[in-house]
Formats: structure tokens, sequence, C-alpha cells
């Protein structure tokens, strides 16, 4: 067994007129690989871009791991606290399934 984080935008707003994103829509996924438990979070992150900049990337070139590379960088972002809270509730998940039960007595 082994719990891994999938993280994914979910949507960007951008400037139609030059392609300029200033809202990226990000999430994050943990889940076991062996059974059906998960946890996730989630967000908006606001930038600002600078469509004359020589690495301005307009929407329509962007790709998903350079966006998340922008979620990733952004003063404050705590990735690798964001995937150990979902580790950590993943496993716990798993430790209440492992060790417990439901159904009736009499439906076996």
């Amino acid at each position: 067994m082994s719990i891994s984080t999938t993280w994914s935008i979910n949507q960007m707003v951008h400037t139609v007129a030059d392609g300029g994103v200033f809202s990226i829509y990000w999430s994050a996924v943990g889940a076991n690989s062996e059974g059906p438990e998960i946890a996730s979070d989630g967000g908006q992150l606001f930038v600002e871009y600078d469509a004359s900049s020589p690495s301005f990337v307009p929407y329509a070139d962007l790709t998903q791991d350079e966006v998340l590379g922008w979620v990733w960088e952004t003063q404050g972002f705590d990735k690798a606290g964001i995937e150990t809270t979902l580790t950590e509730k993943v496993q716990k998940q798993i430790d209440v399934n492992t060790t417990t039960a439901d159904g009736l007595p009499w439906d076996a």
C-alpha cells in the first residue's frame, strides 16, 4: 500500500485580449493505491502578470506543469505541508477501515 498525491489545475481565468492568466484554481488529492481512502484540498490563487515581460507565457501556450510550478512557488504556499496533511488524513481512514467493520449480524 502506498499513499500518493495528485496535483491538478482545475480552472484558470484569463484576459482574452492578451492571454494573461490572473486566477488559478488548483487541487490536490491524496489516495490509497490499494483502497478507497482519499482526502483532498484545493484553492484559488490570484496572480499578477505583465504581458510585456520576456518571460510572459500566454494562456494558449501554458501547460499544467508550468502552472503548477507557479502555484508551488507562490510565497507562503506549503506544498510539502499539504501533502503531509493529505497523507495523514488518508492514513487515518486506512487505520479506521482496517480495525472496524459495519453491517448487521443477522444479514450475514
